[in-house]
């Protein structure tokens, strides 16, 4: 874990700072949202450029394990995050879309560091990662359509116009990068280290943009956080059981079991967050809950890594 990520929620709030404090120059005010949409793209290919889009063959290697997490993923969380938004944030329009929006995307980086400290399957967490990848980008609008009622607040067309220039434009570039410095291997050597630290740079400062065109909208909410609170908690401690219960169902190891849990339990709020800055401009609050649900899920991983090491412990 490099510096920038051991910081990621510090450099976050940072941001978040930074932009309101801009937000008081009429000039940045007026101007900071035309530079948030190629921030974003920016981040996304280099994000892109990391994933190794050839493994998703490796997963299939284990057939058990990646139906398992697939199921997790995008049959029974998406379920779990429409029940859990139905209860606690159905008078909130606003967080119950962003609040699905982070549930149904899983993570495509920082599991792996938690899956490292827990001492899981690193190696078959990175192989299930780009098919994570790329079916929370072609089914992200379809939870949207189907669980938030958004057709009525966004048409298709745009919302997919959208997502094409968000996600599939940078995921294109990324390929054909990658396609080129495979000729050239001495230039792809350690390129996920050197690359490492940009996504969340490009990130930060798309947020810091954002918040100085919304001028001092998280202190005007903060009461989102506790809004936030209890069905976020209880998502992870629901899918920690479901994730815990199914790997000791199919017989895995005490590594594929941790790498079942992370996978499952980290959210890609970095995705679900360029979409909703891009898709949803005049909705500030939804980025806002997929600003917030990162701070609370950072140390709740921590935590669960944790308690994943002291399982291990008692076990041996």
């Amino acid at each position: 874990m490099n510096l920038f990520e051991k910081l990621y929620t510090l450099i976050i709030l940072s941001a978040v700072a930074i932009g309101i404090a801009a937000g008081q120059i009429d000039f940045l005010r007026e101007n900071s949202e035309i530079i948030i949409l190629p921030l974003l793209v920016l981040m996304l290919y280099i994000t892109f450029l990391q994933i190794p889009l050839e493994r998703m063959k490796q997963a299939f290697g284990n057939l058990k394990f990646t139906s398992a997490s697939l199921w997790i993923n995008f049959l029974w969380t998406p379920l779990l995050a429409w029940l859990l938004a139905s209860i606690f944030l159905v008078d909130q329009p606003a967080l119950f879309i962003g609040f699905i929006m982070l549930l149904v995307t899983p993570c495509t980086d920082w599991y792996l560091i938690f899956t490292g400290i827990g001492k899981g399957n690193t190696a078959l967490s990175a192989a299930i990662l780009p098919i994570n990848l790329v079916l929370q980008v072609v089914l992200l609008p379809v939870y949207l359509l189907l669980f938030t009622g958004v057709s009525g607040t966004i048409k298709l067309s745009s919302l997919l116009g959208d997502i094409g220039t968000v996600l599939l434009l940078p995921l294109l570039l990324a390929a054909i990068t990658r396609t080129l410095l495979r000729k050239k291997p001495y230039l792809t050597e350690g390129l996920s280290t050197k690359l490492s630290s940009f996504p969340l740079i490009f990130l930060s400062f798309a947020i810091a943009a954002m918040f100085a065109s919304q001028g001092t909208l998280l202190f005007d909410n903060l009461d989102l956080l506790l809004s936030l609170l209890l069905p976020t908690l209880l998502f992870f401690f629901i899918n920690f059981f479901v994730g815990q219960t199914i790997g000791k169902f199919l017989n895995f190891s005490y590594e594929d079991k941790v790498s079942l849990s992370l996978t499952t339990l980290a959210r890609n709020s970095p995705i679900a967050l360029a979409i909703a800055m891009t898709a949803f401009p005049d909705q500030p609050l939804i980025a806002l809950t997929l600003i917030i649900g990162p701070l609370l899920e950072l140390p709740i991983l921590a935590l669960i890594t944790e308690i994943l090491i002291k399982l291990r412990n008692g076990v041996s």
